[in-house]
């Protein structure tokens, strides 16, 4: 063997292509499913809600996702060709498109078809436009990545709060359609079964071994899932009304337009999932030991624009690699692709067998907020843990880096309303606080500490090489 083999063979990069026994890869790729999951579905819910679709229409909105959402999984963590980042990655509908998607939805002239045309024109650009976003790496120094991912574990924090509260805090009316304050927020019970979820989760890491370590956020979920079940928390209802088998075909509601605004919003919203997924990237590279291209980081963020394609395509929405699920990676310390490649197999069963995904539907947000705590926690420490990489001591400018990159991130949390005044073309960029936070955090990277080939704490910086793993 070869002094490059054997230095290859060393290093933790080989965690990322274990092949773990099956069983193991089953209940570690549920567990990947179960954290992304209300997610997944939460998007063809609101926008449905909004294009005021019957009940089968939604429902095939959420099989087309489910199935759209497995199909990219194992793109990006199997990898074909120049697509696929090849780690542990799960796939899903971004968030960012929820505006302008609910925006199209209520004009008449546009619908679903220009959300769709939108978004398979946006893919396109993504898809092309990945490289560009690639060749931005040496803007991101630890600094600049450790602002970033704490602010993305900051941001994702809130939803892991509000589904230990019982989801969110404001609902519609069905019979109104207006918000109203949700009575079942932040009840005793609901909160006092996140808390033992949590509770659970940290016990079964501290005294399980070995396999029962690595499952312990799906544990813990059982265990509040058996409790909500005993106390009468848990409705399967619809699975008798859910077909065995749901076929999901290319372009079920027509043909897709292209609207020109539409197109260049979803283009913009195209951006905003690129740069917050680079950050998750190069926090998945700090956490698995892999050090990576740019070829590598191409390659994961084509695959965000081939994702939103094939959505447009498989009649669902734009997608965007999932940050909640890097969380899971710190939690367990399992780094295998083939997890989330088993997980993305899952995720297809249940768009192909909508009765399994009732069932998987049925688990109450608040046993997920328990497990949302540590897991999404465990992205902000991710985050801190690079910043101890950056000169924060001697280095008084990068303070500055962080400390108004991370303010400027918590706009959008702390007041949703600060931007209302802005155009609504801008509201991409305005309600994302990752974006707001990495634009800042590169800017004044740039700007206080130069571009030049050194790193934010003096330190020279390596060349970044181009071969791919």
């Amino acid at each position: 063997m070869s002094e490059y083999s054997q230095e290859r063979s060393a290093q933790p990069v080989d965690a990322v292509d274990e092949r773990l026994p099956a069983a193991r890869l089953l209940a570690l790729g549920l567990q990947h499913v179960l954290v992304m999951y209300a997610g997944a579905i939460a998007v063809p819910l609101i926008v449905g809600g909004a294009l005021r679709f019957p009940k089968d229409q939604i429902a095939l909105l959420i099989n087309s996702d489910l199935l759209c959402c497995g199909l990219v999984t194992i793109i990006q963590a199997f990898g074909f060709g120049k697509f696929g980042i090849r780690l542990p990655v799960m796939m899903g509908v971004t968030f960012a498109a929820v505006g302008p998607m609910v925006a199209m939805a209520g004009n008449p002239e546009l619908g679903i078809n220009a959300i769709l045309g939108a978004g398979i024109a946006a893919g396109i650009f993504g898809i092309f436009f990945a490289p560009l976003v690639s060749r931005c790496l040496p803007l991101f120094p630890p600094v600049v990545t450790g602002t970033i991912i704490s602010v993305i574990g900051i941001s994702l924090m809130r939803v892991a709060v509000n589904w230990a509260a019982g989801g969110n805090p404001m609902i519609k009316d069905a019979a109104t359609g207006k918000m109203i304050d949700n009575p079942a927020y932040g009840a005793p019970e609901h909160i006092a079964i996140a808390a033992i979820v949590l509770v659970s989760v940290l016990l079964i890491t501290k005294y399980g071994r070995g396999f029962l370590s690595n499952v312990s956020v799906l544990l813990g979920m059982v265990v509040g899932f058996l409790i909500s079940m005993a106390l009468g928390k848990v409705s399967f209802a619809g699975i008798d009304e859910a077909p065995v088998i749901a076929l999901v075909t290319p372009l079920q509601f027509g043909m897709p337009t292209f609207d020109l605004v539409s197109v260049a919003t979803m283009c913009l919203v195209m951006v905003v999932v690129m740069v917050e997924s680079l950050g998750m990237f190069l926090a998945l590279g700090d956490l698995t030991g892999r050090r990576l291209s740019r070829d590598d980081l191409t390659r994961g963020l084509r695959t965000d624009g081939l994702g939103t394609l094939i959505g447009g395509l498989l009649n669902t929405f734009p997608h965007t690699s999932f940050s909640q699920n890097v969380g899971l990676v710190g939690v367990t310390g399992v780094k295998s692709r083939w997890v989330c490649i088993v997980g993305g197999v899952i995720l297809m069963a249940f768009g192909l067998f909508p009765k399994m995904a009732v069932v998987i539907a049925s688990v109450p947000q608040f046993v997920l907020g328990g497990a949302g705590v540590v897991m999404f926690g465990m992205v902000a420490a991710t985050g801190i843990k690079i910043l101890v990489g950056a000169d924060l001591r001697s280095n008084r400018n990068n303070l500055y880096v962080v400390a108004v990159s991370v303010g400027l991130g918590m706009i959008p949390l702390v007041a949703p309303t600060f931007f209302h005044s802005m155009p609504k073309a801008l509201g991409p960029l305005l309600h994302s606080g990752i974006l707001l936070a990495a634009l800042s955090a590169v800017v004044l990277n740039v700007f206080l500490n130069g571009t030049g080939r050194r790193n934010a704490s003096g330190e020279a910086c390596e060349a970044i090489p181009h071969e791919a793993h």
